[in-house]
């Protein structure tokens, strides 16, 4: 298997939640940005984009965080500045309000290794969407693909890349609203 990093998206205003919706706790008692760092597989370094906080002991001596320029640039920009510290061949991204979100990198990145003519795996959504921003995508292909100026600029510009879109085995929702709190909240315990 390839080297593998993980880049997790963790800047955000939370504007549509109304407070910090990462640091909103699940019924196991860990925020939702520590469950999706704990759900990362444990080989891989994680590099957090946003304000740096406090990790869970289990996972603090493989994160690192980062800032993206210009604060608040968005997503692209947050993953150009993760992508600057990844050393490996093959690098995933993760929303950090994904809180199931490490369950399914390990199948994107087998997807990506299985097929070479391709430089990234993504999720597909329940409706057949494309996710740029749950993905697996070669190193190489994403630094030649990423703007020069990613700030404001949307993630599909990811999408560039000759992709294969990969469907969920599990419910990968992501939080924005109270309301998608509750939902995470009412689901079968998390993974």
């Amino acid at each position: 298997m390839a080297s593998v990093s993980v880049i997790v998206l963790a800047g955000g205003t939370s504007r549509r939640f109304g407070s910090d919706k990462l640091a909103a706790l699940l019924p196991d008692g860990e925020s939702v940005l520590d469950h999706c760092l704990l759900g990362m597989p444990p080989s891989w370094a994680v590099i957090v984009v946003g304000p740096s906080r406090v990790v869970p002991s289990a996972v603090v001596a493989r994160v690192r965080f980062v800032q993206e320029s210009p604060v608040g640039g968005g997503p692209l920009a947050g993953v150009a500045a993760g992508l600057a510290l990844v050393s490996g061949e093959v690098v995933c991204v993760a929303p950090g309000d994904a809180p199931r979100a490490g369950s399914v990198l390990p199948s994107l990145v087998a997807a990506l290794e299985g097929d070479s003519s391709v430089g990234a795996a993504v999720l597909s959504d329940g409706e057949g969407q494309p996710n740029p921003l749950l993905a697996a995508y070669r190193v190489s292909a994403l630094r030649g693909t990423m703007p020069e100026s990613p700030a404001n600029l949307p993630a599909r510009e990811l999408l560039s890349l000759p992709s294969r879109l990969v469907q969920a085995e599990v419910d990968v929702a992501d939080i924005d609203t109270p309301e998608d709190l509750e939902a995470v909240r009412s689901t079968p315990e998390l993974e």
